[in-house]
């Protein structure tokens, strides 16, 4: 089985400069997009609709901003579109497809600009939710894949230039560690890939400086064993951020 994230920067701009073209030459069974900046209603590029696919979108009530979807080649039981959270939700960030026994989701962590305390602490309010949503779940008879934009990037390794500033503070690695150690959830993508120059985001624009890994597969315990590929595809560009996909021993 075969999943791509893919954070857009706008779903048109991206499908403008191809990439449905390339997403459909993948075979892949998912493709989660984040950050449309676009309702669906208003989406007038019929690439964004690809036949192959059953698509879903979750639009953020505010134009322009967020929203996330989710394409699944086969037909899902259900569709969760939020995570229940008053505060977040209207955001569009977060849209599920179920399985008989597996959910994979498209999701989208709010951001924080350096500088900006209130909009930090809104993003750690956030995570704080999230990680009890998913700490909720592991109770469940369920294996999820959660793909997207974590807008944190945890190690070392997943920074080109380490800074202390949002996006690699030591509060947001902290949640990874707490999702990753505690609830024991996954990096799919570090479960077989471990180089030290695998960046998915360049805010820049120049993919040679300040790379950041902030774009993954994150999965539940059940999986962490299935992933059997997983690379960054840096070239063609779509956006600022790269997709990845990544390939799991799994039939949905």
């Amino acid at each position: 089985m075969r999943v791509i994230n893919f954070c857009a920067e706008g779903l048109e701009e991206a499908a403008n400069k191809g990439f449905f073209d390339w997403a459909l030459q993948q075979d892949a069974d998912f493709i989660c997009i984040q950050d449309l900046r676009v309702q669906e209603y208003d989406i007038k590029n019929d690439a964004c609709f690809p036949s192959a696919y059953n698509a879903y979108f979750f639009d953020a009530v505010e134009p322009n901003t967020n929203g996330v979807a989710i394409y699944c080649r086969e037909l899902p039981k259900a569709i969760m579109t939020g995570l229940g959270f008053a505060d977040f939700d209207m955001e569009g960030l977060y849209i599920q497809a179920d399985f008989e026994r597996h959910s994979v989701a498209s999701f989208l962590a709010p951001s924080a600009r350096p500088g900006d305390q209130a909009a930090l602490e809104r993003k750690l309010q956030f995570y704080d939710q999230f990680l009890a949503h998913l700490s909720k779940v592991r109770n469940k008879r369920r294996e999820y894949i959660i793909a997207g934009n974590w807008n944190i990037a945890f190690e070392n390794t997943d920074v080109q230039n380490p800074q202390e500033i949002s996006g690699f503070l030591e509060e947001e690695r902290d949640l990874l560690g707490q999702l990753y150690d505690e609830l024991a959830y996954s990096d799919a993508f570090r479960t077989v890939n471990m180089d030290d120059d695998e960046y998915t985001w360049w805010p820049d624009g120049d993919r040679d400086l300040n790379g950041w890994r902030v774009d993954t597969q994150v999965v539940s315990e059940g999986l962490s064993n299935t992933v059997e590929r997983a690379v960054v595809v840096r070239a063609p560009v779509f956006s600022a951020h790269a997709p990845v996909v990544i390939d799991y021993e799994l039939d949905i």
